[in-house]
This record gives structure tokens, C-alpha cells and sequence, in this order.
């Protein structure tokens, strides 16, 4: 996995899904190690004529350390196949996090992560008034210095709500209102649950205006907040999201996939659809079980 990679710009630029739930972890075991693949696929279309697409692939794994009162210790870090290069890039792994039973997530060895950076920043001759900034290379991705954001980073691959149950309400960060989770299917071996939410045009537009901004900054043009969001007020944004969670017999969801469609109507009357499906996907590795 590439830190460029998970800075890099959506086409919708939608934030982490959150289950607006009861507290509930699922069940880990002390030595089990995963592998969490996050899939993403996005396709564009103009009435104008104009297409566009991207892909992109991460993989994390996940290894479980150990139970606490207050939740479970986990660590974090590339995949077994990442290279030595891979590594010097990406400061903020293997991160140790306790994630506690509200579902929050603290840092635990945040100073071990703040000497990387430093040794990062030097060695991509980056100044600390760099941090915070957003540049291009072969791709478009913010200079991220802060220990603390790796928290961000990690929440992109989970894909385990706090309520997973037939009639439990669920809220996405761009939704306009919660809805109910459906169980679609129960055999011995799991269950499958669905939920469809309608999109909020206004966050979908706070999202789109922050892209603006980003590649203004990117292309060294001035460009004021107000004047983005003027620039989009005029445009008619509909959509749904549809998340599928498929869980295990022990109450782990192996696989999440997420369909975002948009309809962005724009001041000019012309219509552009865009479609973004994400598959996170846990595979079991390991158990060292003492």
C-alpha cells in the first residue's frame, strides 16, 4: 500500500461509512492475523460525452495483540509483499491502536510513529512547512505529518459496524438520514445484511468544493472557498448508497461492498453520472494462539 495512494483523490471523494449504533465489537482472538483488501472502482459519464474511470487497490494487514477492559489492542501495518520502498514511504506503519468498545480508536505508539516522519521528511528533503500541503508527482497527495492521522487512515478499512443486526439503524457520513439494515440471508456459515441510503447534496457538494480547492492548490491557481462554493451552488446533486455486509459464523463481516451513484446536474443543464463500487474484503492469515 502506497501513503500517496490513500491521500490520493476520490472522484467522489466520500468520507468512511459509520454505523450510528450501540457499542459492539465483534469477537477477536489474541494472535489472529488478517489481511483487509480495499478494492475501488469509479466510473464517470457526461451528457456532454466526456468519460473517465480510476482504480485503485490497498492492502493492510491486521493482527489482533490482545483484549482489554476498555476494548482490543490491534496493530497495523503493509503487507507481507510490501518492498523495502514501500516501507521507506510509509511512515505511519505498523501503527498499534486500541479500539474501544464505543468503536473509538486511540493511538498507542504515537511517538515511535512521530521519529518516522521525521526520518521521512529528511529523507524526502520536505521542510515541516511542507506538512499539510497537497502536491503532485505521478499522482495528487497531501504532505501528512501528524501521528494521529494514521487513525484516518486505518478507518479506511474497517469494515465492522458496532450494531450489525436485522432492523439496526445505520448512518453514512454522507447520507441525509439513517436507515435500517436488512438481513438478506442467515445459514450456519453467516448472514448477509443491506442497507440503502440517500445521499445529502450538501455534503456531497462540501466534498466536491474541497476537491476544487485541492486542485487549485495542486495547480497554483487562487481559488477562495466562497468562489468554489459559489461555483457549485447551481448544481442539482442526487444519489443513493448501498452497503452489503457479508458475516461470518463468528459474527465478523468478511467482505463489505459499497455502491455510491451520483447524479450531478450542472448549471448548464447537462447531466454527469458517476458510479463508485468499494469492496473491502478480510482474509484470515495466521493464528498463534498461546
Amino acid at each position: 500500500m502506497n501513503t500517496k495512494r490513500l491521500a490520493a483523490i476520490s472522484i467522489l471523494l466520500l468520507p468512511i461509512a459509520t454505523a450510528n449504533a450501540e457499542p459492539k465489537l465483534a469477537p477477536f482472538h489474541p494472535g489472529d492475523k488478517y489481511e483487509i483488501e480495499r478494492i475501488s472502482d469509479s466510473t464517470q459519464s457526461s451528457e456532454n460525452g466526456s468519460t473517465g474511470s480510476s482504480h485503485d487497490k490497498d492492502t493492510l494487514s491486521e493482527h489482533v495483540i490482545g483484549a482489554r477492559d476498555t476494548g482490543v489492542e490491534l496493530e497495523y501495518d503493509l503487507p507481507k509483499s510490501a518492498t523495502a520502498g514501500d516501507r521507506s514511504q510509509n511512515w505511519q506503519f505498523p501503527a498499534r491502536v486500541l479500539k474501544l468498545q464505543n468503536g473509538q480508536v486511540q493511538l498507542l505508539n504515537g511517538p515511535e510513529l512521530e521519529a518516522r516522519v521525521d526520518i521521512w521528511l529528511k529523507r524526502a528533503k520536505l521542510p515541516r512547512s511542507a506538512c499539510g500541503h497537497w502536491i503532485f508527482t505521478w499522482n495528487a497527495f497531501r504532505i501528512e505529518c501528524d501521528p494521529q492521522s494514521v487513525i484516518q487512515s486505518i478507518a479506511a478499512f474497517d469494515l465492522q459496524p458496532r450494531d450489525l443486526r436485522n432492523g439496526a439503524m445505520y448512518q453514512d457520513a454522507v447520507a441525509l438520514e439513517p436507515a435500517q439494515l436488512i438481513e438478506k440471508s442467515s445459514t450456519s456459515g453467516g448472514s448477509t445484511f443491506e442497507v440503502v441510503l440517500v445521499v445529502d447534496p450538501e455534503k456531497v457538494r462540501k466534498a466536491e468544493v474541497d476537491s476544487d480547492l485541492v486542485i487549485a492548490e495542486i495547480s497554483r491557481e487562487p481559488l477562495s472557498r466562497d468562489a468554489a462554493l459559489i461555483a457549485r451552488k447551481a448544481e442539482q446533486i442526487s444519489g443513493t448508497i448501498k452497503l452489503t455486509f457479508e458475516m461470518d459464523s463468528h459474527g465478523l463481516v468478511q467482505r463489505r461492498t459499497k455502491l455510491t451513484k451520483l447524479e450531478v446536474k450542472g448549471a448548464d443543464g447537462k447531466t454527469e453520472a458517476r458510479t463508485n463500487t468499494e469492496i473491502l474484503e478480510r482474509r484470515f492469515i495466521s493464528q498463534q494462539h498461546h
